[in-house]
């Protein structure tokens, strides 16, 4: 973990209130696995003093460079996303324990399951099975057309199954109604997810079992280093059942199925 003003490359409106920032610097040598997130300072709010946690949506080692996708909703995100090339973020990261990928094998199934802001940190994990040989599967769901992001990026990976809750793009209806129709027929050597709580309980329930299953919780978060005890969740030992208080920002925000109380 460090801190760093990285400076930004560009930034760019993906969607109504959603923004794509590439960021260039050295903590980015750091990001070794998807799935792990960058802790921001709002800019010029000085009267804001808690960071927000971006989670990281692409990595280039190569540039030194990666790319965060957010939505601007609250009064520090909308801060952020005032900001312009060629100016500075004060970041701390990389955080959190990040999506498994080192056991990925060519000719694999993999699948990512995401929701709306939670797609974000999957397109990482499928660019990185697909350099490894693995089929990617993408299912993914927005609240409508409009807000569609990274659609054309992740169908360059795999097939994408897309739904959207007013129909106006895909499946009409959540994201829940595909993944009923279409898991129970493919056997998927990892799953990957991270999305609002009821899509990970879908993906929870039916990958209960599954050895390389793994769903990224999204929970407020103040400190973001484990410190404040502020994002904790409720998990249990798989195999003696006990239950145990984990911190999302420090211990997670991935956990394997069957392990967080969803």
């Amino acid at each position: 973990m460090k801190q760093e003003n990285m400076k930004i490359i560009e930034q760019k409106m993906l969607a109504p209130n959603i923004f794509e920032m590439t960021l260039e610097g050295l903590i980015v040598q750091e990001m070794l696995v998807p799935g792990q997130f960058l802790h921001c300072q709002p800019p010029t709010r000085s009267d804001l003093l808690l960071r927000r946690p971006i989670s990281i949506s692409s990595i280039d080692l190569k540039t030194s460079q990666c790319k965060l996708i957010y939505r601007a909703e609250g009064a520090g995100t909308k801060d952020m996303s005032q900001l312009s090339a060629n100016e500075t973020l004060d970041v701390l990261g990389p955080l959190g324990n990040g999506f498994p990928v080192e056991d990925i094998s060519e000719g694999e199934l993999v699948i990512v399951v995401g929701g709306g802001i939670g797609i974000p940190p999957l397109y990482e994990v499928a660019r990185q099975a697909r350099l490894r040989g693995a089929q990617v599967m993408a299912f993914l769901g927005f609240a409508s057309k409009d807000v569609m992001f990274y659609l054309e990026e992740f169908q360059a990976l795999g097939d994408v199954h897309v739904s959207t809750d007013d129909g106006s793009y895909g499946t009409n209806g959540h994201l829940g109604i595909i993944l009923d129709e279409i898991l129970p027929q493919i056997e998927p050597s990892a799953v990957y997810s991270c999305g609002p709580t009821p899509l990970l309980a879908k993906v929870d329930q039916y990958f209960e079992e599954h050895p390389r299953a793994y769903v990224s919780l999204e929970e407020r978060m103040a400190c973001g280093v484990g410190a404040c005890a502020a994002c904790v969740c409720q998990t249990k030992d798989k195999k003696t059942k006990k239950m145990r208080l984990k911190k999302v920002c420090d211990e997670g925000p991935v956990f394997a199925t069957g392990v967080v109380n969803i």
